[in-house]
């Protein structure tokens, strides 16, 4: 309804309330006519308070549409309180939500863990981000202490609520487990209990480190992880994660766990045949007994065809082969024997040769050394080309072995992610809570990501999580005053076609009074 001021042929001027129903109108209520512009006036606010008392229009028509739509126009731009480029705010917190880290009583966790997914960045430049996006007040000093919180009161539930949600997703179980390590390096060469140089996968050799072991489940879903002494042996830190993760979780003995060559020794292979654990790891068949080694150099190369040798404490070793590999192995070793020979063409090693690095800048050579190339060895490596060897107990057939082998990308894909993306290193935290709690935020928020990922390919918009995110931030919450009842009206605006092939991901039941 609205008002309508009608033009008589007497002159006059009749004001009346008029309905528009099903491209009709009809007049409603007269409230009289008049030729005085003062009493023509005073009809025009009787009858706009009737309309108010009605529930109806609440502005004047001026018998021209256009004009009513400039004034109503005005009036809801004149009424906007805030609008927030807040799409990945909202996205992201759906997602948090889904996976169970709401149970976590602190919103510092969850502004930190999107921030860390949309836009990461330090501390204190994301105080800056959660105010100039979200329009949220956080202050810096509030989330140093909510970071030793985290880290005495809720990192355990973080990794449960992780685990429980891969373990619906899967059915119930977990399956296969992936165990990787990495490192984390800081801009600074301090040492402490936890921060130490070590062999750097950063190349960073002067700055301290902490090495990190993380398990994920198929499809790259992270379940847990710790965190060791920068100098730690990666090997060393296998055994000790899987039976804590095992014992925490209560796992019992249906999983299968996946390592690479790299963290396999003696030691570990006993330990873990002794705790009766399932495993897939990777063989290093170069390093086989003479036996075993003369066996697998007889065995007929067929592209992608797979050979079994039953060892005697009931493992089986695979040894696969791939032309594609062979070719690999061959141009790789080409390459380096080419720069071997640039590098030492007048048979010594000089004083020049030696790398600067670390504390090698304090060697002397006094003489020469002489060096050749072993055209015996080179020949030697050439007959393992194309092979690659695999270590089971499980009772999977070998082409299913190597599969759940090869799915190991999916420790090095979260690696690349984490320290990447979500920028989980270089680290300026300094104390061990504060560093355990800059991992949990930074394992929550992969986590978050994993899941999004899921989401997305669930829709089928066919489009990577970051690209999604690159649209996210583009949508826009309008928020809307209402004067006459004191309340607000928000909006998520898709306003253009990328918007729209996201906007199955939001749950736009949000938008409301």
């Amino acid at each position: 309804m609205y008002v309508r001021k009608k033009h008589n042929r007497s002159g006059t001027t009749s004001v009346v309330v008029v309905s528009k129903a099903s491209g009709k109108y009809k007049e409603i209520k007269s409230f009289g006519s008049s030729s005085s512009e003062e009493d023509i006036e005073s009809l025009c606010n009787k009858a706009a308070a009737w309309i108010r008392s009605f529930g109806g229009q609440q502005e004047l028509d001026f018998d021209d549409r256009r004009g009513k739509e400039v004034e109503d126009t005005k009036r809801i731009l004149n009424n906007i309180d805030n609008i927030l480029i807040n799409g990945t705010q909202l996205l992201l917190g759906q997602v948090y939500d889904s996976i169970g880290f709401n149970c976590i009583p602190d919103e510092i966790l969850r502004h930190l863990v999107i921030a860390r997914v949309s836009q990461p960045k330090s501390k204190l430049a994301t105080v800056d981000y959660l105010k100039s996006y979200y329009d949220e007040d956080v202050d810096l000093n509030h989330i140093y202490r909510y970071m030793d919180k985290l880290y005495n009161t809720q990192m355990e539930q973080a990794q449960q609520i992780s685990v429980e949600h891969t373990r619906k997703i899967f059915g119930g179980k977990i399956g296969l487990m992936f165990y990787d390590v990495t490192t984390l390096y800081f801009e600074t060469a301090q040492t402490d209990v936890l921060r130490e140089p070590g062999f750097s996968k950063d190349g960073k050799t002067a700055e301290s480190q902490v090495v990190l072991g993380l398990l994920v489940s198929e499809g790259g879903y992270p379940l847990s992880y710790s965190l060791f002494n920068g100098s730690q042996y990666e090997g060393f830190t296998m055994i000790p994660m899987i039976d804590d993760f095992k014992q925490r979780f209560t796992l019992g003995d249906d999983f299968v766990v996946v390592a690479d060559s790299g963290l396999m020794n003696k030691n570990n292979m006993k330990l873990l045949q002794q705790a009766g654990y399932k495993y897939i790891l990777g063989a290093r068949i170069k390093n086989e007994s003479s036996d075993v080694k003369q066996w697998i150099l007889s065995l007929d190369k067929a592209d992608n065809v797979s050979h079994e040798l039953r060892q005697p404490n009931g493992e089986r070793l695979i040894v696969s082969y791939s032309e594609k590999r062979a070719k690999k192995d061959a141009y790789n070793r080409t390459r380096g024997i080419a720069r071997l020979r640039k590098a030492y063409k007048s048979g010594h090693v000089t004083k020049q040769q030696i790398n600067r690095r670390g504390y090698n800048k304090f060697l002397e050579i006094s003489k020469d050394i002489d060096v050749s190339i072993s055209e015996e060895k080179i020949a030697e490596d050439c007959k393992s080309d194309g092979l690659k060897g695999y270590l089971t107990n499980t009772d999977l057939d070998a082409e299913r072995v190597i599969d759940q082998y090869h799915g190991l990308w999916v420790v090095e894909r979260a690696f690349r992610i984490s320290k990447g993306i979500l920028e989980m290193r270089p680290m300026f935290h300094f104390t061990e809570r504060r560093i355990e709690a800059h991992i949990c935020i930074c394992f929550i928020a992969y986590k978050v990501y994993k899941e999004l990922e899921r989401l997305i390919a669930i829709n089928k918009i066919g489009m990577s999580v970051d690209n999604v995110l690159d649209v996210a931030k583009t949508i826009t919450t309008i928020k809307i005053r209402m004067p006459e009842n004191g309340s607000f009206f928000t909006k998520t605006l898709f306003l253009t076609d990328k918007h729209r092939t996201i906007m199955s991901l939001f749950d736009l039941s949000k938008d409301q009074f």
